[in-house]
């Protein structure tokens, strides 16, 4: 199946039910998405799939044909970071790590769909991202710097 991931085009050669997350980390390299629960309940391994947030442990690789996936990897770059990473940055959201590549996907989809969410709006479409080291409240705060700093563009 020919899909791209991060602009560039891949073309794999995998079972059917293979999920986007083995695809991407063990066919093709990209370690930004974590496995966590499996059952897309923790968000560990979101990714955006022709623009929308999804739980990649759960995306059967049969339905990747054709489809455009975007991972942290493909958000921004070191020199110019997405608005969310810069936000993680300055708020120091991230404590052990292990979940943020998910939160920012999430954060970021959001943003895409919402430009000026409020506490409950972040609060609910980020429920489905746990962190275990409890940094909500840093997570709430840049979601709302990176949607300051995307509305003045």
């Amino acid at each position: 199946m020919k899909f791209t991931v991060n602009g560039t085009e891949q073309n794999v050669d995998v079972e059917d039910d293979m999920p986007l997350l083995w695809v991407l980390r063990e066919e093709l390299g990209i370690t930004g998405p974590k496995y966590g629960c499996g059952i897309a309940q923790c968000g560990a391994c979101t990714v955006h799939l022709d623009g929308v947030a999804v739980r990649s442990c759960q995306v059967p690789a049969s339905s990747l044909d054709g489809s455009a996936v975007t991972t942290i990897e493909g958000l921004g770059t070191p020199e110019s970071l997405h608005a969310v990473q810069a936000a993680w940055v300055q708020h120091q959201v991230a404590q052990c790590g292990y979940c943020q590549s998910g939160q920012i996907m999430q954060a970021a989809s959001l943003l895409e769909t919402n430009p000026a969410p409020t506490d409950e709006d972040i609060d609910f479409v980020m429920a489905g991202n746990l962190c275990r080291c409890g940094t909500y409240p840093r997570i709430r705060a840049a979601i709302h710097s990176a949607a300051k700093a995307l509305n003045k563009g």
